[in-house]
């Protein structure tokens, strides 16, 4: 026998030894575990393991840096709030803390919706707005009042609302989120940009994974370029806009650059000049922001963003299997899953927490 073949039969040797060695000290390990939890049963996990089974999801001590969630709440919609909330909540083991921004009448309710459901670990404090930070700076015009909602404004407080906070995510309340909040959290925002958010022109990537997703939207939709305050801005009519219902903010760049000044600044201009495109649907808040941010924000990744399942036709438009994939769903436009029919809304239906004070009550158009 060569040497070179002899040289091979000891190495085989040496494996087959080695695999007899590691197999008995695996067993000896069984052994020893099952002596220190006797009453574990065949495919018991271990706690040690919890963290390798999506399946085993026991309340987490929550620890590590604090992720601050803004989010409104109003009466009529608290259903909606108590569902976007439990979904965050429910897919991601980070430090949350929801600062739910709120009216007077509202918070009693809301507090027995989060102290006697399953919402009742989360941690949270409740803010309540004060409209008179609006005064002069919404239309006194009454043809429009009854679409100025306050609270759609709050995102425009963030750094009042949480003045310690260096960094805080935004949410609209017809929201759904599906991965974990800590990735959202991480995005990167480009130096001297205060916020992050969603371009309504689609991506290159987002093309090729949604065809046409939702309306193609730009600065002509909501801005009036016959003023002359939006002229002298220099902005083209055709920039593309982007959605503010999920805003990663730079709470320091924010305060650095007086953002909130600024925003209110160009309200109380619209109020006296009518600024916003006559065209504008339900979206007072976003005209402001487009002029403040104007080329000056960066983007969140589409996957976090799957807007306009509230439009028409979204169950079309969007797969189940890309519904399923999306880390983060919107149901902006007319059709809420908790209101008239709309698409896709046993997604939202699975996070949906009961009204102990029953007095919301989801409806849908084709229940008896």
């Amino acid at each position: 026998m060569s040497l070179r073949r002899v040289n091979v039969a000891v190495l085989v040797l040496l494996a087959v030894a080695f695999l007899i060695i590691v197999q008995r000290n695996l067993l000896n390990l069984n052994d020893f575990l099952r002596s220190e939890n006797p009453d574990a049963v065949p495919g018991m996990i271990l706690p040690f393991e919890s963290e390798f089974s999506p399946e085993l999801r026991p309340d987490l001590v929550r620890t590590g840096e604090k992720i601050p969630v803004v989010i409104t709440a109003a009466e009529e919609r608290l259903g909606a709030v108590v569902a976007a909330m439990n979904s965050v909540y429910q897919n991601s083991k980070s430090n949350i803390v929801f600062n739910i921004v709120t009216m007077n009448d509202t918070v009693d309710h809301l507090k027995v919706w989060m102290t006697k459901t399953q919402l009742n670990n989360v941690k949270h404090t409740i803010i309540i707005f004060e409209p008179q930070l609006l005064n002069g700076k919404i239309t006194k015009n009454p043809q429009k009042l009854d679409s100025v909602k306050p609270l759609t404004f709050a995102r425009f407080y963030m750094p009042v609302f949480i003045p310690d906070a260096e960094k805080a995510i935004y949410l609209d309340d017809d929201i759904i989120v599906q991965g974990d909040i800590q990735e959202l959290f991480d995005t990167s925002l480009k130096s001297g940009h205060a916020a992050a958010f969603s371009d309504d022109c689609d991506s290159a990537s987002a093309k090729g994974i949604v065809r046409g997703a939702g309306n193609q939207n730009n600065y002509i939709g909501f801005l009036d370029f016959k003023k002359d305050a939006i002229k002298k801005l220099g902005m083209r009519a055709n920039t593309c806009s982007f959605n503010p219902g999920v805003i990663v903010a730079n709470l320091t760049e924010w305060k650095r650059q007086n953002i909130t000044n600024q925003l209110e600044h160009w309200m109380e201009l619209n109020a006296q000049e009518d600024l916003y495109s006559k065209t504008l649907a339900e979206s007072i808040t976003t005209p402001p922001l487009l002029i403040v941010f104007y080329k000056h924000h960066s983007s969140i990744d589409p996957m976090w963003h799957v807007r306009h399942l509230g439009a028409t036709g979204a169950g079309n438009r969007y797969s189940p299997q890309f519904v399923k994939a999306a880390k983060l769903l919107h149901w902006n436009g007319h059709y809420k899953p908790w209101s008239r029919t709309s698409s896709f809304t046993e997604v939202w239906d699975k996070w949906y927490i009961q009204d102990p004070m029953r007095k919301f009550h989801p409806v849908r158009k084709h229940a008896d």
